[in-house]
């Protein structure tokens, strides 16, 4: 059995047969701990690279999110609220107007806020959006509430063009299975070393009608692992 057959015979066996039903069934109290383990290892990444396929497939950031919240169990109420991050702005750059349609920054706002499902901040997230493309009641929702942009926005039947997807983390060394390893090796007795982000989106929103209205820059914290796996 060569590298390529193992490595992926692992992967689905951690990720499908395993992981998944132990997951879900992961106590939600307590602080979560990921063994460093090559189980551990592949399970993480497993989850990352769902999480991640998910979003890219979906119109709404926000309602993966709540649905995930929901699945693992991050919090008692699955709700993601958007928490406003006072000071500070992003300029947006020439690159950004253009893919906008605006001619000017004077054009749009920004809007930085960390979407949390409880006491867990799932993503960071840096947003420029054109408000004379919203309604009111939209604008009056972003400026002054804790909603999500992707739920205000829900009635311009949004979609996403996502033009950049970038891995910031994994779990898995370099090259680790060429070395003709059955599994990752482990590392620590402390558990896995987890950074505070793991994989980042660049997008754009449009409407129903393909007007473009917003850009995101999307940061996905490590607290999508907030719950204790239980791995053999």
């Amino acid at each position: 059995m060569n590298w390529i057959t193992r490595c992926r015979r692992q992967f689905f066996i951690v990720a499908v047969i395993v992981v998944v039903p132990r997951l879900l069934s992961a106590d939600p109290g307590g602080a979560p701990f990921w063994p460093d383990t090559g189980a551990g290892r592949l399970a993480a990444l497993a989850l990352i690279q769902t999480l991640n396929a998910e979003l890219l497939a979906s119109r709404s950031a926000t309602l993966v999110l709540e649905k995930w919240c929901r699945d693992y169990r991050l919090a008692a109420e699955p709700r993601i609220v958007a928490e406003r991050a006072r000071g500070g702005h992003r300029a947006p750059d020439a690159e950004q107007l253009q893919r906008l349609g605006v001619a000017s920054a004077a054009e749009l706002k920004y809007r930085r806020v960390r979407l949390k499902c409880g006491g867990r901040v799932l993503s960071e997230a840096d947003n420029w959006y054109v408000p004379a493309r919203l309604t009111a009641e939209m604008n009056r929702l972003l400026d002054t509430t804790d909603t999500p942009f992707g739920k205000a926005v829900a009635p311009l039947e949004p979609y996403r063009r996502t033009y950049s997807a970038r891995l910031l983390w994994s779990p898995l060394p370099d090259n680790w299975a060429v070395a003709g390893r059955d599994e990752p090796p482990a590392r620590s007795p402390a558990g896995l070393a987890v950074p505070a982000g793991l994989f980042e989106h660049r997008a754009v929103l449009y409407t129903r009608d393909n007007l473009p209205f917003s850009e995101v820059h999307e940061v996905y914290q490590r607290d999508v692992l907030g719950f204790a796996p239980r791995l053999p």
